[in-house]
Protein backbone atom coordinates (compact mmCIF):
# COMPACT_ATOMS: atom_id res chain seq x y z
CA UNK A 1 0.00 0.00 0.00
CA UNK A 2 1.04 3.50 -1.14
CA UNK A 3 1.19 6.19 0.98
CA UNK A 4 2.75 8.83 -1.00
CA UNK A 5 0.40 12.08 -0.43
CA UNK A 6 2.64 14.51 -3.14
CA UNK A 7 -0.11 15.42 -5.01
CA UNK A 8 -2.47 16.20 -2.39
CA UNK A 9 0.20 18.11 -0.64
CA UNK A 10 1.31 20.31 -3.85
CA UNK A 11 -2.60 20.94 -3.73
CA UNK A 12 -2.98 22.57 -0.45
CA UNK A 13 0.01 24.91 -0.45
CA UNK A 14 -1.45 28.63 -1.05
CA UNK A 15 -0.68 30.10 -4.21
CA UNK A 16 -0.30 33.63 -4.68
CA UNK A 17 -2.90 35.30 -6.37
CA UNK A 18 -2.32 37.27 -9.88
CA UNK A 19 -3.74 40.28 -7.92
CA UNK A 20 -1.67 40.46 -4.69
CA UNK A 21 1.46 39.70 -7.23
CA UNK A 22 0.19 42.48 -9.26
CA UNK A 23 -0.24 44.83 -6.00
CA UNK A 24 3.03 43.81 -5.20
CA UNK A 25 4.82 44.85 -8.43
CA UNK A 26 2.64 48.54 -8.50
CA UNK A 27 4.12 49.41 -4.99
CA UNK A 28 7.47 48.31 -5.87
CA UNK A 29 7.07 50.50 -9.28
CA UNK A 30 5.57 53.76 -7.02
CA UNK A 31 8.72 53.42 -5.38
CA UNK A 32 10.74 53.16 -7.34
CA UNK A 33 9.57 56.15 -9.55
CA UNK A 34 8.43 58.17 -6.30
CA UNK A 35 11.77 61.22 -7.28
CA UNK A 36 10.06 61.00 -11.22
CA UNK A 37 10.69 58.27 -13.52
CA UNK A 38 12.53 55.05 -13.59
CA UNK A 39 13.30 52.72 -16.47
CA UNK A 40 13.95 48.78 -15.82
CA UNK A 41 13.84 45.58 -17.61
CA UNK A 42 11.94 42.77 -15.68
CA UNK A 43 15.42 40.35 -15.73
CA UNK A 44 17.01 43.35 -13.61
CA UNK A 45 14.26 43.70 -10.78
CA UNK A 46 12.76 40.33 -11.09
CA UNK A 47 14.98 39.45 -7.01
CA UNK A 48 13.67 42.58 -5.86
CA UNK A 49 10.07 42.22 -6.47
CA UNK A 50 10.18 38.03 -5.96
CA UNK A 51 8.54 37.63 -9.23
CA UNK A 52 10.00 35.95 -12.42
CA UNK A 53 10.45 38.00 -15.54
CA UNK A 54 7.76 36.26 -17.51
CA UNK A 55 5.40 37.03 -14.77
CA UNK A 56 6.99 40.74 -14.67
CA UNK A 57 6.24 41.03 -18.40
CA UNK A 58 2.81 39.47 -18.03
CA UNK A 59 1.62 42.12 -15.31
CA UNK A 60 3.13 45.18 -16.59
CA UNK A 61 0.90 45.57 -19.48
CA UNK A 62 -1.87 44.40 -16.96
CA UNK A 63 -1.05 47.51 -14.72
CA UNK A 64 -0.24 50.01 -17.65
CA UNK A 65 -4.63 50.48 -18.07
CA UNK A 66 -5.45 49.37 -14.11
CA UNK A 67 -2.83 51.67 -12.38
CA UNK A 68 -4.08 55.06 -12.51
CA UNK A 69 -1.18 56.77 -10.50
CA UNK A 70 1.39 55.59 -12.74
CA UNK A 71 2.20 56.10 -16.05
CA UNK A 72 3.68 53.01 -18.04
CA UNK A 73 5.40 52.71 -21.20
CA UNK A 74 7.20 50.75 -23.41
CA UNK A 75 10.63 52.53 -23.88
CA UNK A 76 12.45 50.45 -25.93
CA UNK A 77 13.83 46.90 -27.06
CA UNK A 78 17.28 45.12 -26.57
CA UNK A 79 17.88 42.20 -25.32
CA UNK A 80 14.42 42.39 -23.43
CA UNK A 81 11.79 45.54 -22.69
CA UNK A 82 12.77 48.48 -21.67
CA UNK A 83 10.08 49.95 -19.60
CA UNK A 84 9.57 53.41 -18.46
CA UNK A 85 7.52 54.35 -15.45
CA UNK A 86 6.59 57.67 -13.71
CA UNK A 87 4.36 59.31 -11.29
CA UNK A 88 0.75 60.51 -12.96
Amino acid sequence: MSTTHTSAQTADQPTESTASKADRLAAFLREEAADGETYFKAKFISDDVGLSPKEIGALIVQLQDSVQDLEIEKWSYTGATTWRVSTA
